[in-house]
């Protein structure tokens, strides 16, 4: 702080800090009296390869930080092969992805924006495809209890829903 600043200029930029108690105590600053929400993670990464360090870098800091560490190397695994797969899938496209911990768990959601196929043995092949580049995930899921799959995306998002589930 500068030495010659006014005391109000001390305060944030937001116009509400002046109104706060004189005793300068922060509502916000006290503990509140309803449980903690849980890890909410959201990012959305371009369809690149590299994306999938940039995922990994994210997830693993993110769990130790939230009490989390001991699921950091399963969801950083699980996080790059979903990432590099469908950045693969759908170059140049945008993905989306969303970690949470509810009920004990966590959940790893990748959108991709990869095209529907018309024609029924194109989106098997493709399917298929998916389920087989992913075959390093499945082996990481499956030792850790947890759970995957792939599925159409529901409105309001389009192309494909790729999900983990790595229980407690």
């Amino acid at each position: 702080m500068h030495p010659y600043a006014p005391p109000l200029q001390r305060a944030v930029l937001c116009p509400a800090r002046a109104l706060l108690p004189a005793s300068g105590a922060a509502p916000y600053l006290r503990s509140a009296a309803r449980p903690h929400p849980g890890l909410v993670l959201s990012l959305t990464l371009p369809g690149d390869p590299r994306s999938a360090a940039v995922g990994r870098r994210a997830v693993a800091a993110a769990l130790p930080a939230y009490g989390l560490r001991s699921r950091a190397w399963p969801a950083s695994h699980a996080v790059t092969e979903l990432i590099a797969v469908n950045a693969a899938l759908t170059p140049g496209r945008e993905l989306y992805l969303s970690l949470r911990e509810r009920d004990g768990a966590l959940r790893l959601v990748l959108w991709d924006q990869h095209p529907r196929h018309a024609d029924p043995d194109t989106l098997a092949l493709c399917e298929g495809r998916r389920r087989q580049a992913l075959w390093l995930l499945a082996a990481v899921v499956d030792d850790w209890g947890g759970d995957w799959g792939i599925a159409e995306a529901r409105p309001p998002h389009q192309g494909v829903r790729s999900w983990v589930l790595l229980p407690q």
